[in-house]
């Protein structure tokens, strides 16, 4: 754990959030600034900084957060009627917090959304 990085603190229940699952290797919790009607961020309980540092070994837990994604969205209702999946990764690719993360949007103003 980081212990500058807020989703470290969500992860460790020392900050607030709305947790929607947590795991002992993932949680998931709702945008406070939502994009859409549901914006729901999974991130790996163990701190990664952004894609860039990923390894090798991270690959079945990546796997993971896309299915747990996919079972999120589907508990949500929009399994069949569509969600996006996406990561950001550096601060020229939009990425504002530096523990990697996965973004499920969904809702009426997802095409508003630039992919």
């Amino acid at each position: 754990m980081q212990e500058d990085c807020i989703f470290c603190q969500i992860v460790a229940g020392k900050a607030s959030a709305e947790i929607v699952y947590q795991d002992d290797e993932m949680t998931a919790f709702r945008d406070q600034h939502p994009a859409t009607p549901i914006h729901i961020l999974l991130v790996p309980n163990k701190h990664i900084s952004s894609v860039n540092e990923v390894e090798a070994g991270d690959a079945a837990l990546l796997g993971r957060l896309i299915l747990k994604a996919r079972e999120i969205a589907e508990g949500q209702g929009v399994r069949d009627t569509g969600y996006r999946l996406l990561l950001n990764v550096g601060e020229g690719g939009g990425q504002s917090v530096f523990h990697l993360h996965l973004h499920l949007f969904a809702g009426e103003h997802l095409l508003k959304i630039h992919s």
